[in-house]
């Protein structure tokens, strides 16, 4: 895998048939579709991909089966964030045995650490991993925040490699983009996707955006205006993306209205099966139709 990566990289949901199936070929449309749609990687076990609901048979199935449908055809970052470093490591082992290039890690959930208790977790975590690494702060999920002084020092080891920020919060990410700036083959994305043009336009790498599920070449194209500083371009397709984030996302007040959306968008289209892990459920019939009647409506011609 070239470093820096950057561009598009879609944390993929997982397609599943029930709690400890997956849906194989739901899978296998979900990765032709969001390749065809340009993207530069796929992240698999992610919070899009409901990781921490799935068994440890399920992830290493998912694991396997992303691996033999992608062939090397682009980047495939794993999930490994766990409560357990012995378990995080298991599922490092088993991502570099299918031919993974990166891991990606979440601070150990549950109990809140301390900076200096997070700095050393990686630093005892990441010599024991098989592969190059990325930081994934998810604050609202985890309890702790990554200081940027912490992903500094953390990226004293030559195996973190990049950095991918979930808490949406524009100051923050300024900051560690500051505290990396020297760092060279260093990536930073952002997770949500209303921010992704603009930290693109300041430097960053690119994002790792739910909505390119369903819509991979919208993303894409916005990166690249982004990229190439087509500032009226941006301004057209972000209007698009806060389409998406302001109709599908926002269906019913569920805490999980986001993935209800996204994957009931795919199964709209055809793509892979709505399914959520326990403990949530997927949208009702009334939810479902007023999703079809917005794709019916909504405008992603450029």
């Amino acid at each position: 895998m070239k470093t820096p990566l950057y561009g598009i990289i879609p944390p993929l949901v997982t397609p599943l048939i029930d709690n400890d199936h997956l849906d194989i070929d739901g899978l296998e449309r979900l990765i032709e579709h969001v390749i065809a749609g340009g993207v530069h990687g796929i992240f698999i076990l992610g919070t899009t991909g409901e990781a921490q609901s799935l068994s440890y048979a399920l992830r290493t199935e998912m694991i396997k089966e992303s691996s033999r449908i992608l062939n090397e055809r682009l980047p495939l970052l794993v999930g490994i964030s766990d409560t357990s470093i012995v378990d995080s490591i298991l599922l490092a082992r088993i991502a570099a045995d299918f031919g993974a290039n990166a891991l990606v890690s979440a601070p150990p959930y549950y109990f809140a650490t301390g900076q200096p208790e997070l700095a050393e977790f990686y630093e005892n975590l990441i010599p024991q991993l098989p592969l190059p690494v990325f930081l994934y702060n998810m604050p609202t999920h985890t309890k702790v925040s990554f200081a940027p002084s912490t992903v500094k020092r953390i990226a004293e080891n030559s195996k973190v490699i990049g950095f991918k920020d979930s808490s949406a919060n524009g100051a923050y990410f300024q900051a560690v983009m500051y505290e990396m700036r020297k760092h060279e083959n260093f990536s930073i994305f952002v997770g949500p996707e209303e921010m992704m043009a603009e930290v693109v336009l300041l430097g960053a790498n690119g994002g790792v955006n739910g909505g390119a599920n369903m819509f991979p070449r919208l993303y894409v194209n916005l990166y690249n205006a982004a990229r190439n500083k087509e500032i009226d371009r941006v301004h057209l397709l972000q209007s698009k993306v806060m389409q998406i984030s302001s109709s599908i996302y926002s269906i019913g007040s569920f805490g999980s209205s986001y993935l209800k959306g996204v994957k009931t968008t795919l199964s709209i289209l055809g793509i892979c099966n709505d399914f959520l892990a326990a403990p949530f459920n997927k949208f009702g019939e009334i939810q479902y139709m007023k999703i079809k009647q917005i794709l019916e409506t909504l405008d992603l011609t450029e």
